[in-house]
């Protein structure tokens, strides 16, 4: 079989940092290949580095045997690579359709941009594979979800051979999961192919040809994937046994730290995403919000942060009222926030990793007398967390910017989880983490139960409910269909309720069935 892509030798250095060391990886024509790695292991440089935006200290690229030499995105797109990042490439006041067309604009009579066009294929790839995105909507507005379709449109608009699919399951529910792969096998079937970088290990095990697995910017082996398991691979990427169970007690929930009831709140558009919800979290309990991406947990999430105001309804912590206050009153009230979009709420990328690490308290003893900064301390209690959460960087000084998905994704955890706390509500905490991570912050989360904190988990990941919750709420069209005990939930009843359906009624109608 024809191998449509080769990098030889691929070595890449940043200061105090070497990134890639003599990568060789090698991509079968019509096949899938899995990049697995840890955050930090090197697999976005490379990709990155095939796509043109960076340029490589040594090695070779050979594309359909011929080699070449990639200055730029537009050069990559010239050759038929196209790549769907990890992060966001939209510019957020533009619409869909105009971000699509960014750099392949139609025209209309070689004057005006013909949007109408672009509009319609847009209409078409998303009746074709399901991606229900609408052309005329600004990027500001959608979802973090809807906005990784449109990264996804982006690439098929473009017709790449070559796909690089950096995380592109990071932030899709598992209905959502299910139709990429079948985009992906649609697009093998036409003969492309593609390089699909996961932490996601059962992702792999359906989806790839190939398996390649990088650990600190070097290859450490391939595996067939009929030769692999999740324990295998996940001992590739770390270098050490990891435990792909959590292991926890049964919960002893005390009295109600949060309480919602019958809220109400309308998203930055003005619509009602959040219609008389109402439910409690207990001290030392875990409930996970399960629901469709979409279907108003954004919103609630914010509403209860302070990040949106409250249309009506109460919200109650420890039996003060929280609804329409500022997000620093909630913080102060000992509430903890990992929110799902890392880089809009939970970073300010263009700080350091030190200033990062304290945004919540800076004006706080023992960060700040007075009016001024205790630097030292700032610095040691960074210094500090980066090793207790084995954030990947040269030093503290490095800009959030700087860092790969994952441990930007530490530096929120290690933040929100080394203050005093009696809730915390944690929305995608695991999004973009590899299987070490997630084993940490599950194990962190469960400890933080234990100690008696509330927690509020709200994920897209079923499998990460039913492995932390102790009581499982259902959201859909902004209500909660159900609150089921974790005992009683399972994949089946859960996606029922996702659906709008109760498995009650779902029962009914096959009873009525001939």
């Amino acid at each position: 079989m024809t191998n449509v892509l080769e990098l030889r030798g691929i070595t890449k250095r940043f200061p105090g940092v070497l990134a890639n060391d003599k990568v060789d990886i090698t991509l079968r024509e019509g096949k899938i290949l899995a990049l697995l790695g840890e955050n930090g292991a090197g697999k976005t440089t490379l990709m990155n580095i095939l796509y043109g935006l960076y340029k490589p200290d040594e090695g070779q690229i050979f594309v359909r045997g011929q080699e070449v030499d990639i200055q730029s995105p537009n050069d990559a797109i010239a050759r038929g690579i196209g790549m769907v990042h990890q992060h966001f490439m939209l510019v957020p006041v533009m619409t869909v359709t105009e971000n699509v067309m960014l750099g392949v604009e139609p025209t209309k009579n070689g004057v005006f941009l013909d949007h109408d066009k672009v509009a319609d294929r847009i209409r078409e790839i998303s009746d074709q594979y399901g991606l229900e995105v609408d052309p005329h909507a600004y990027i500001k507005d959608l979802p973090v979800g809807i906005q990784q379709r449109v990264e996804i449109i982006k690439v098929l608009y473009r017709q790449a051979d070559i796909l690089i699919l950096d995380e592109p399951t990071a932030v899709l529910t598992p209905q959502e999961v299910e139709g990429l792969f079948r985009i992906l096998q649609t697009l093998i079937d036409k003969g492309k192919s593609i390089i699909f970088i996961t932490h996601k290990l059962k992702e792999v095990m359906n989806a790839a040809d190939d398996i390649t697995v990088l650990r600190l910017g070097r290859i450490v082996g391939s595996i067939d994937p009929k030769d692999a398991t999740p324990e295998i691979l996940a001992s590739m990427m770390v270098g050490r046994d990891v435990n792909l169970v959590v292991m926890k007690q049964p919960a002893k929930p005390g009295e109600d730290v949060l309480k919602v009831n019958d809220l109400y709140v309308r998203d930055e558009r003005k619509n009602m995403t959040v219609n008389g919800v109402s439910f409690d979290v207990c001290k030392g309990e875990v409930l996970g919000v399960a629901g469709v991406q979409g279907n108003g947990q954004t919103e609630l999430v914010y509403a209860l942060t302070g990040l949106l105001p409250v249309e009506s309804g109460e919200i109650y912590l420890s039996g003060t009222a929280i609804h329409n206050k500022s997000p620093r009153t909630i913080l102060e009230h000992g509430v903890a926030h990992i929110p799902e979009d890392r880089q809009r709420h939970g970073l300010i990328l263009s700080f350091p990793i030190y200033d990062n690490m304290m945004l919540c308290t800076y004006y706080e003893a023992p960060f700040a007398k007075g009016v001024s900064l205790q630097e030292n301390v700032i610095q040691n209690n960074a210094e500090t967390l980066v090793k207790q959460y084995d954030v990947r960087t040269p030093n503290i000084y490095v800009n959030a910017s700087a860092l790969s998905g994952g441990n930007q994704q530490k530096v929120i955890v290690a933040r929100e989880f080394s203050r005093p706390i009696q809730l915390l509500i944690a929305s995608q905490p695991t999004r973009g983490l590899d299987v070490g991570s997630i084993e940490y912050i599950h194990n962190q989360i469960i400890k933080k139960r234990d100690e008696g904190t509330g927690v509020l988990l709200v994920s897209s990941e079923l499998d990460e409910i039913l492995a932390l919750s102790d009581r499982i709420a259902v959201m859909y069209k902004g209500q909660i269909m159900d609150v089921l005990d974790a005992k009683n939930a399972n994949k089946d009843n859960l996606g029922l309720l996702m659906a709008g359906v109760h498995p009650s009624e779902s029962t009914q109608k096959e009873e009525r069935l001939p």
